[in-house]
């Protein structure tokens, strides 16, 4: 199981670090290409940011960005009562923790091996699904319902299968519609580099409108037949299925499916308090 554990970085032995409690949390989300950042409590999500992630960074690096963020929306250190991180970049996890730990004098959770989510992971092998996956899913069932689809278009685009008793049944792994599209480009000669924007038409008159054609309807189409696959999979009519799409290109992508498909580029956000609130007296 996806578990959760409290950051021991170099600041978490002084006796007078914070302990996490209730109240508004700084929430982080590690990913391939982007770091997620946002303050949430039980009211409303205070922001949400995107940066780049890099793992050549240090920890005073990714502080001072951090701390930067605080600043731009005016959110005082001391009205956060905690943290939490989840990762799938193992080797930025150390240095992101002790980032908070510098900024706000409070001890992360970690998302890992053990935490109290409350889905049911029904895979091969559970302690492989990112923590991503698992935090996207905790939140959709709680926000949308079941059964779900949830749709994340990032690095990967990933969709991720929720039954009607909340039970994480599967999921599809595909090219993230910017790598796809970057390893095109690099491996032809005479392919431009081009802005990921729909087209006027599906049938582009020139090649940069068929390039955008092939990578923004070709990928709509797509993820609709895929939500078609996965709800005949599932036994359910599609127009049972909750189903959320995320992620730093869903509010490119969504508008140009046929499914009826929400977008919340919070989701990551709210997904990590719950998990939060759920492991907080651990």
């Amino acid at each position: 199981m996806i578990g959760i554990k409290k950051g021991r970085g170099a600041l978490a032995s002084k006796d007078n670090m914070k302990t996490n409690k209730k109240g508004m949390i700084l929430a982080i989300d590690m990913g391939n290409t982007n770091i997620v950042l946002g303050c949430i409590d039980n009211d409303k999500v205070y922001f949400e940011e995107r940066l780049a992630t890099d793992i050549n960074k240090t920890e005073l690096e990714y502080a001072v960005i951090f701390k930067t963020v605080l600043d731009l929306y005016e959110i005082d250190k001391d009205r956060i009562a905690g943290a939490i991180i989840s990762s799938v970049v193992p080797q930025l996890v150390n240095v992101v923790k002790s980032a908070v730990e510098k900024i706000i004098d409070i001890r992360p959770y970690v998302v890992g091996p053990g935490v109290k989510t409350g889905l049911n992971l029904l895979m091969d092998e559970p302690r492989r699904v990112g923590s991503d996956l698992v935090v996207d899913a905790v939140a959709a069932i709680k926000n949308y319902g079941t059964p779900a689809i949830v749709i994340d278009l990032g690095t990967a685009t990933t969709m991720s299968v929720i039954n009607r008793k909340g039970d994480y049944v599967g999921g599809v792994i595909l090219p993230g519609i910017q790598v796809a599209l970057d390893s095109l480009v690099s491996r032809t000669a005479q392919l431009p580099r081009i802005a990921l924007e729909a087209p006027d038409k599906v049938a582009g008159k020139n090649t940069v409108d068929c390039m955008k054609s092939g990578s923004i309807f070709g990928n709509a189409a797509c993820i609709d037949g895929m939500i078609d696959r996965l709800a005949k999979e599932m036994g359910e009519d599609v127009a049972d299925i909750h189903i959320v799409a995320t992620g730093g290109l869903a509010k490119i992508m969504v508008p140009e499916c046929q499914h009826d498909i929400v977008c919340d580029n919070e989701l990551l956000l709210k997904g990590l308090k719950i998990i939060y609130d759920k492991n907080l007296a651990d």
